[in-house]
């Protein structure tokens, strides 16, 4: 199993996948904001979304887990 991880601490604005979605290296997963601004986070991999961790409007720091693929 592969981890997408914060890259930094915000907001869970938006999340772009579901679980059972196919997705490949350098897909936006999720959508952070900190200080108004959007930050994607992308996948660092080719993968099948098996879980997200997270739910819109939740806090998250960096390092923390958005989604698992395997």
């Amino acid at each position: 199993m592969k981890e997408v991880k914060a890259t930094m601490a915000g907001n869970v604005w938006k999340i772009v996948v579901e679980a059972g979605k196919e997705i490949t290296d350098g897909e936006d997963v999720v959508i952070l904001e900190s200080m108004k601004m959007e930050i994607p986070v992308s996948a660092e991999s080719d993968g099948v979304v098996k879980e997200v961790k997270v739910q819109e409007g939740s806090f998250v720091n960096e390092g923390d887990t958005l989604v698992i693929l395997e």
